[in-house]
């Protein structure tokens, strides 16, 4: 039962939301400019819908990329136990709901996630009517999750991970976010830090299951793809990976003062909508650029002797590891917490990160202690110290070698989640053996 405190900080954050809804379709049709899908199926972000209710269904939410492809190994374990599982599919993002497409099947279904007001929250509930609710990571939405709860949604919140300055920004919003939480059927943690701190904030079923992102297996012909790049670039490649803004600046400044011969800079930022911004960074900077854009699988010959690609693509993270000699982590030299570093490891791409990486902080510390990664101060000594590992074969070999174990050694996050999804969907009325 909420307190009174409790309703009326949620009515006024309820309110707030209503009378933002025009900006916020405004946002969308804007995004649309340089992401075409941010314009398709509107009316389901305010919880509008052609077809006629329907029931049953395991809904999972994964808002963006990174979300929807550590989804995929949870799903694959999931449809384990219950292959005749209906999937419902949300997302908040363009990039995550186009990698969403390859997780569907015949009778799956894929909507974006309703704007948290009370009205659309309670019309997607009402319009799908989940036997479970699965939210991804770090996505907790009070009305959503009290919609959920009013129409006997079980929620988990899956590889769930909380930082201490989240933590610490999310306690100035308590009386909206911890009835929210409170309402979560299950919490399953990344790490027993990330546990202990999603408890402080007002969950009460936490276990700890590991991290989904270490299920994940990269592509096999993405990995055979960039080693033939590799082979035919004939020089040494420094990948600039999953880079943030404020990053490529210092990078290419850092780059210019460093001695690295003839080494090939990539550059793959987080966001396509700033690719230009890149590609514009790189131009004034005096460095000669190709775009993978510009190709469909072999670069062409002029891309060869270029100074800097900018991997100006999706999806294609593996592809863009199994070509570089080092990566350096995007997000990690900026205060931004870092990136997903498991994949790279994955791949058996050596990695040197900064000093920002409280997003994923046990994994960087598993990763260090490893010798699968190294850590560096800034910008500066990231790439002086990438130029020098190039110096270094034996000491790349066994970076690589310690990544591979090091990704290896912590599978299972997913199977041990599914596990413990199958009672409270079983609770919900539908059986999940087939």
């Amino acid at each position: 039962m909420s307190t009174w405190p409790e309703t009326r900080a949620r009515a006024l954050y309820s309110a707030l939301l209503w009378l933002l809804q025009p900006a916020y379709a405004l946002r969308l049709w804007w995004r649309g400019r340089a992401e075409p899908l941010y314009r398709a199926c509107l009316g389901e972000r305010f919880g509008r819908y052609a077809e006629p209710p329907s029931a049953g269904w395991i809904w999972l939410h994964a808002v963006s990329l990174g979300e929807t492809r550590a989804a995929a190994a949870l799903v694959d374990a999931l449809r384990a136990e219950h292959p005749a599982m209906r999937l419902l599919l949300t997302h908040g993002t363009a990039t995550g709901r186009e990698a969403g497409q390859a997780l569907l099947r015949d009778g799956d279904r894929q909507t974006w996630l309703p704007y948290d007001t009370p009205g659309a929250t309670r019309r997607f509930i009402a319009q799908f009517r989940p036997a479970l609710g699965v939210l991804m990571e770090t996505e907790i939405w009070p009305n959503l999750l009290l919609a959920a709860q009013a129409g006997g949604v079980p929620m988990v919140l899956a590889n769930a991970r909380l930082s201490e300055k989240s933590l610490r920004r999310g306690q100035r919003f308590n009386a909206v976010l911890r009835p929210a939480i409170d309402s979560v059927a299950l919490v399953l943690a990344q790490t027993d830090d990330d546990a202990q701190r999603i408890r402080a904030a007002g969950a009460h079923a936490v276990e700890v299951c590991g991290n989904l992102k270490y299920d994940l297996t990269p592509d096999l012909a993405q990995l055979t793809r960039g080693a033939a790049w590799r082979a035919r670039l004939n020089r040494d490649v420094v990948l600039a990976a999953i880079t943030r803004e404020g990053e490529e600046a210092p990078l290419l400044a850092a780059w210019q003062r460093a001695p690295h011969g003839d080494t090939l800079l990539m550059i793959v930022p987080r966001h396509p909508q700033r690719f230009d911004e890149v590609a514009a960074l790189v131009r004034g900077a005096g460095l000669t650029l190709a775009r993978r854009s510009t190709w469909t699988d072999a670069p062409p010959d002029d891309a060869l002797h270029a100074q800097v690609w900018l991997g100006d693509s999706m999806r294609e993270m593996a592809l863009y590891y199994a070509a570089a000699d080092v990566a350096l982590l995007g997000g990690s030299f900026a205060p931004l917490g870092g990136h997903n570093l498991i994949e790279a490891a994955a791949c058996g791409c050596p990695l040197v990160m900064g000093p920002s990486t409280f997003n994923f902080s046990e994994a960087a510390e598993l990763s260090l202690a490893a010798g699968a990664s190294l850590r560096v101060a800034d910008m500066d000594e990231g790439v002086a110290l990438a130029a020098a590992l190039l110096e270094e074969p034996v000491q790349l070999e066994a970076l690589s070698a310690h990544a591979l174990e090091f990704a290896s050694r912590h599978r299972g996050a997913a199977a041990r989640m599914a596990r413990r999804m199958l009672p409270l969907v079983t609770g919900a009325g539908l059986s999940l053996r087939a």
